[in-house]
């Protein structure tokens, strides 16, 4: 397979200019916003990123005008501590109760999983989260490896010390097998729940684009309530926090001068 449609010159994607109450969020913070916004498609995580920082401007102007302060805890930022204080003081909502976790458990059989480890060998196509280029560049690599994949799907090892970026390409791409907490949450949201077998689409990391294999997966059988009832409450809770906090930034943006995005509703995921 040739690179050469590899190396083709992608045109520079242009970013939006984005304000909030006459406050410029700059192309460099959009850049790096995007990585943390893995999508099937550059548009889709754009539009994402620009949502996750307008809201979190949004929040954070909220937090200057009632003079919120706040000690940070572990691992948060200044910021993040602002807005959790923020939301703290200003949502509120109850907590789920036995009836409510049942209710969920029944409607939701085989959601919740008992420990898990899966096997799989990936190509790295490395490229920088603010790199908008070369990660252009990388969904067009990863699109005709996967075409090459899907029908000679024997050349895996090949591909992967041809083109992988990750020092598995001496073993061809293969990462043996992996545990909760052992690679990046990007991997284990999108494969937890996949049969073996190559991965549709590729999956995009803070570290560039992964062509995915998954080869064997062990483990992963579903709880019982009694030991899944703490988990329900807190996905419950999430759940209930996610709509309100939803509802509080639409009244913020309701209330916001919003440039350069159209800005409809909001949901919890924006808030991280």
């Amino acid at each position: 397979m040739s690179c050469s449609h590899y190396e083709e010159r992608v045109e520079k994607v242009e970013l939006p200019q984005l304000k909030v109450n006459g406050v410029a969020i700059g192309e460099d913070l959009l850049a790096r916003e995007l990585q943390y916004h893995p999508a099937d498609s550059y548009a889709l995580a754009l539009e994402a990123a620009c949502r996750a920082l307008i809201v979190r401007q949004l929040l954070l102007q909220r937090a200057d005008a009632l003079g919120i302060e706040a000690r940070c805890e572990d691992g948060e930022t200044p910021e993040e501590a602002r807005i959790r204080q923020l939301l703290e003081e200003e949502v509120q909502v109850p907590e789920a109760d036995e009836d409510a976790c049942r209710t969920w458990y029944a409607a939701n059989p085989g959601r919740l999983l008992g420990p898990w480890r899966l096997q799989l060998r990936h190509v790295l196509l490395a490229c920088a989260p603010d790199d908008l280029e070369g990660r252009e560049t990388a969904r067009k690599q990863a699109a005709e490896l996967l075409d090459e994949l899907r029908g000679h799907p024997e050349r895996f090892v090949d591909l992967a010390r041809r083109f992988s970026a990750c020092p598995s390409k001496e073993a061809g791409g293969d990462l043996g097998w992996i545990e909760p907490g052992q690679t990046v949450p990007e991997f284990e949201k999108r494969l937890l729940r996949r049969a073996p077998g190559l991965l549709e689409h590729p999956l995009e990391s803070r570290y560039g684009l992964h062509v995915v294999e998954l080869l064997g997966r062990e483990g992963g059988e579903p709880l019982d309530f009694d030991a899944a009832r703490a988990q329900i409450a807190a996905h419950l809770q999430v759940q209930v926090l996610q709509r309100a906090v939803g509802q509080y930034i639409g009244v913020l943006a309701g209330d916001a001068c919003i440039e350069g995005f159209a800005f409809e509703g909001a949901d919890g995921a924006l808030v991280q």
